[in-house]
């Protein structure tokens, strides 16, 4: 529900007519809106870290880990809508630190890729925050339908550029 209708959208009431259940059940397993959506969010990012650890903490070879990170952008379409969506509701205090948290992991393991392949911490963390940056800039994109479909021709274009101009060779 976060994932197609947004943080604001999840409510007792709506998701329990989703789910077939009563508002009673709901109130059986979760204290409120606000448990659910704690419950959500951590979910969420044990899923991200899981994904995070299974991708690229696998890969040996930083300049291929980099590589997986863009092209994982168009496997990985509901934890991305997810993300997206979070990053619209970046000002609710439920959802800060878990942006936050999210972030700081996803750059600390490209900033690493970037400081095996010989970059100074400092700029390592540099070009961390732009890969970073144009991921995000991506998913705003896609919210916006601007940007290429993930299963197109033009996205694999637009990863290819992207990985050329940002990744060493």
């Amino acid at each position: 529900m976060i994932a197609e209708q947004g943080v604001a959208s999840l409510a007792v009431e709506p998701l329990a007519r989703r789910m077939g259940i009563t508002k009673g059940s709901f109130y059986w397993h979760f204290a409120n809106r606000e448990a659910l959506l704690e419950q959500a969010l951590q979910r969420w990012e044990e899923h991200d870290a899981r994904n995070l650890n299974t991708a690229l903490g696998a890969i040996a070879k930083p300049r291929d880990r980099l590589i997986s990170f863009f092209r994982r952008v168009g496997q990985e379409r509901l934890t991305h809508d997810v993300y997206s969506a979070l990053c619209a509701a970046a000002d609710h205090a439920q959802v800060i630190p878990v942006l936050d948290r999210v972030a700081e992991r996803r750059m600390r393991h490209i900033a690493a890729a970037f400081e095996e392949l010989g970059f100074t911490t400092g700029r390592a963390r540099h070009r961390a925050q732009l890969v970073y940056s144009v991921y995000l800039g991506f998913l705003q994109l896609q919210r916006q339908k601007q940007a290429p479909e993930l299963s197109s021709n033009a996205f694999e274009d637009y990863v290819d550029h992207v990985i050329e101009t940002l990744v060493p060779a």
